[in-house]
C-alpha cells in the first residue's frame, strides 16, 4: 500500500489538534476550507491506494489506462485472506482518523461508500466465508471463461495465462472447502442438487466445452495467423491443464464434498450463525434492521400485494379460485414461447418499447448500449430467469415451459433498462468520480432500483394485459415473500419445503424457479432481502418528494438524482434525496449557481 503523503498527514494532524495556539483572524476564517482540503486529500489518497491494491489482489493488471483481468487468477489461500484482513483493518483505522464532518459533500459520500465496501469485505473475510466459495446460484468454476469474447490479442494471451493458473486456483479452493467442512462451514446439501452438472461441460475434450469453444469466437479484428496461433495454444492449455483440473474438481465435489456438507439449511446452524446472519442483513440491506423487523415487513407486504393480485385476476375475467388461476397461468400454452428465439424476440420487443419511454422518465441517458443474449448452456439449468449487466441482458431459454411470457415486461424493465444495464452504464459514464464508485455495488440500492423500475413500468404504460400486470405483481410478491422466507429459514427454523410451499402458494412463478430461488436463499443468507427493502426505500422517498413538492415534483429530476449518486448505502440515499427535496427537487441544469 502506498502511504499517505507527509503533507496530508501533517495537515490532518493539525486539524485534529485542538490545543494549538490561536491563529490570526484571517487564518481562522480560512480554517474550515483548509480542514476540508486536508481531510479530502487524506481520504482520496486512502481510497485510491486501497483500490489499486484491491485490483492487484484479485488478479487485475493496469493496461492501456484501465484495470483488466491479468495473467493469473486471484490468490485465495488462507495466508492471502489473512493479509487482506490485516490490510483492511489498517484502512479502517485510517478512515476513522479522517473527520467526516470536515469533508466536502461529494467526498462525504465517497467516504460512506468506501467504508461500507471495506467493512463488508473485512466482515466476510473474518467470517471465513471463502471456505464455502460458491452457492447454489454462483460458482467460482463458472467465472473463468468469458461470456463475451475478448477483442485484442493481448487480452487473449492473458486469458490463456489464467487458464494455466486453473490447477493452482482449484487446489487452493479445494483446500479452503476442506477447512470449512472441518469446522462445520459448508454450503447446505439441500441447495446443491444438480450443481455438479455445471462442472461437467468443462471436462469434455471436444465441442461443448466452454473453455474450448470460446477460442472459436476470436474476432476477425485479430489477424488470421494470430487467431490460429491463439487457438492452438489455447486448446493445448485447456486439454492438458484445464480439463484435468475440472475433472478433479468434479470428482471431489461429487464424492468427497457433497457427502460431507451440512444437512441443515439455516445460517443459525453455522458456527456463530446468529451473529453471522445479522451481519449479512446489514451488508445487503445497508440499514440497521433486525430479522424480526424484516419478517414483519414481509408479512404486511405479502398481504397487501395478495389483495392487488386478486383484483387483477378479476379484471382478467377468471372465475375460479386464486390457486386455479395460478395453475392456469402455469399451464396454458398461450403464455409460453415455443423456441428460444421466440422468447429472446419477445424480450427484445419489450426492451425496444421501453426504450421509447425512457426520455419521459429519465433526464440523463447513457451512451453505452447493452445486447440481449441467452444464458450460457452450461449454467442455464440452475440459473435465474434473467440477469442484466453492463455488456448484456441474459434471458434463460432452457426449459421453455418454465419461462412464462407474461413475466417478461417486468423482467426486462428490471434487468435491462431502466434497470441494471442502464444503471451500470450510467455508473461507468459518471463524471469526476473515483473508480471504486463506478464499480462498487450495493444490493439494497441496485436491486431496489431494479424492482422500483418494475413498478415504474406501470407509469410508462408497459404492461399491456392483465396477465402482464399480474406478472409484475408476481415479481413484487416474489420479492416481498423473500423477506418472510429468508428470515423464516435463517431466524425462525423453517424447512426447505416450508419455504417452497410458501412461495408457490403466493406467486405464479414456475416450479423450477421457485426451487432454484429457495435454494439460493438457503445458500446465500441475507442477499435476497435487499430487493424489497431497497424498493420500499425508493418508493417511499418518491412519495415523500411528491407530497413535499406537489406540482413541482419532476420524476426525471428525481430519477437523475437517484441514478446520479451511483451505488450507495440506503442510509446515504435517504439523506441525499431528502436534501434534494429540501432544495426544491430541481434538475441540475435548473439549479442556480452554487445551489
Amino acid at each position: 500500500m502506498s502511504q499517505l503523503s507527509r503533507a496530508s498527514v501533517l495537515a490532518l494532524s493539525l486539524l485534529l489538534a485542538p490545543g494549538l495556539a490561536a491563529a490570526s483572524p484571517a487564518a481562522a476564517a480560512n480554517r474550515p476550507a483548509a480542514e476540508a482540503s486536508a481531510a479530502a486529500q487524506a481520504l482520496r489518497e486512502l481510497y485510491t491506494a486501497e483500490w489499486e491494491w484491491r485490483q492487484r489482489e484479485y488478479g487485475y493488471e493496469y493496461v492501456e489506462g484501465r484495470w483488466q483481468p491479468g495473467s493469473r487468477l486471484p490468490a485465495v489461500a488462507p495466508r492471502d485472506w489473512e493479509r487482506r484482513v490485516a490490510y483492511w483493518e489498517q484502512v479502517l483505522r485510517r478512515l476513522d482518523a479522517i473527520p467526516a464532518a470536515a469533508l466536502p459533500p461529494e467526498e462525504r459520500i465517497n467516504a460512506e461508500v468506501f467504508r461500507a465496501m471495506v467493512e463488508a469485505d473485512l466482515n466476510n473475510a473474518r467470517w471465513r466465508t471463502w471456505e464455502a466459495p460458491f452457492n447454489s446460484d454462483s460458482f467460482f468454476w463458472a467465472e473463468i471463461v468469458p461470456w463475451t469474447p475478448y477483442r485484442s490479442e493481448a487480452e487473449w494471451r492473458r486469458f490463456i495465462a489464467r487458464l494455466r493458473d486453473v490447477p493452482r486456483y482449484f487446489a487452493d479452493q479445494r483446500a479452503n472447502m476442506e477447512a470449512g467442512l472441518a469446522r462445520g462451514w459448508s454450503v447446505p446439501r439441500a441447495s446443491l442438487d444438480g450443481r455438479d452438472r455445471t462442472i461437467e461441460p468443462y471436462t469434455r475434450t471436444g465441442a461443448g466445452n466452454p473453455a474450448l469453444d470460446v477460442f472459436d469466437a476470436i474476432p476477425a479484428s485479430v489477424p488470421e495467423e494470430v487467431r490460429r496461433a491463439l487457438r492452438e495454444e489455447g486448446r493445448k492449455v485447456v486439454l492438458e491443464q484445464v480439463v484435468p483440473a475440472y475433472a478433479g474438481l468434479l470428482d471431489y465435489f461429487r464424492n468427497q464434498y457433497l457427502p460431507r456438507t451440512r444437512t441443515t439449511v439455516s445460517a443459525r446452524d453455522l458456527p456463530g450463525g446468529a451473529e453471522f446472519y445479522r451481519s449479512q442483513i446489514r451488508e445487503y440491506v445497508t440499514l440497521d434492521m433486525t430479522p424480526e423487523q424484516v419478517h414483519q415487513l414481509g408479512l404486511a407486504e405479502v398481504e397487501r400485494i395478495s389483495a392487488e393480485m386478486r383484483q387483477v385476476m378479476a379484471r382478467a375475467g377468471f372465475q375460479g379460485s386464486f390457486a386455479e388461476f395460478l395453475q392456469f397461468l402455469r399451464t396454458d400454452p398461450r403464455f409460453y414461447a415455443r423456441t428460444p428465439r421466440e422468447l429472446l424476440a419477445a424480450a427484445s420487443y419489450h426492451a425496444k418499447r421501453i426504450d421509447g419511454e425512457l426520455n419521459h422518465v429519465i433526464g440523463t441517458l447513457p451512451r453505452y448500449r447493452f445486447t440481449i443474449r441467452p444464458v450460457p448452456d452450461d449454467i442455464a439449468p440452475n440459473y435465474t430467469s434473467g440477469r442484466g449487466g453492463l455488456e448484456s441482458c441474459l434471458f434463460n431459454t432452457w426449459d421453455l415451459p418454465s419461462r412464462p411470457l407474461y413475466n417478461l415486461p417486468a423482467l426486462v424493465l428490471h434487468e435491462c433498462a431502466p434497470g441494471h444495464s442502464l444503471q451500470a452504464a450510467l455508473a461507468l459514464e459518471a463524471p469526476a468520480r473515483p473508480e471504486f464508485r463506478q464499480q462498487v455495488y450495493f444490493s439494497g440500492y441496485g436491486e431496489g432500483w431494479g424492482l422500483y423500475t418494475e413498478w415504474l413500468g406501470t407509469q410508462m404504460g408497459i404492461y399491456e394485459t392483465p396477465y402482464e400486470e399480474f406478472g409484475r405483481l408476481t415479481f413484487e410478491m416474489w420479492r416481498a415473500a423473500r423477506l418472510v422466507i429468508d428470515t423464516g429459514l435463517h431466524e425462525y427454523g423453517w424447512s426447505r419445503q416450508q419455504a417452497i410451499d410458501y412461495l408457490a402458494s403466493h406467486t405464479a412463478l414456475a416450479h423450477i424457479d421457485i426451487v432454484n430461488e429457495v435454494d439460493r436463499y438457503i445458500s446465500w443468507p441475507g442477499q435476497a432481502l435487499s430487493y424489497y427493502v431497497g424498493y420500499r426505500t425508493l418508493l417511499d422517498l418518491r412519495r415523500e418528494a411528491e407530497r413535499e413538492l406537489g406540482a413541482g415534483f419532476d420524476q426525471k429530476a428525481f430519477h437523475d438524482r437517484v441514478l446520479g449518486l451511483g451505488a450507495v448505502p440506503l442510509g446515504t440515499l435517504e439523506r441525499e434525496i431528502r436534501g434534494f427535496i429540501a432544495e426544491g427537487g430541481r434538475r441540475p441544469e435548473a439549479a442556480t449557481p452554487g445551489g
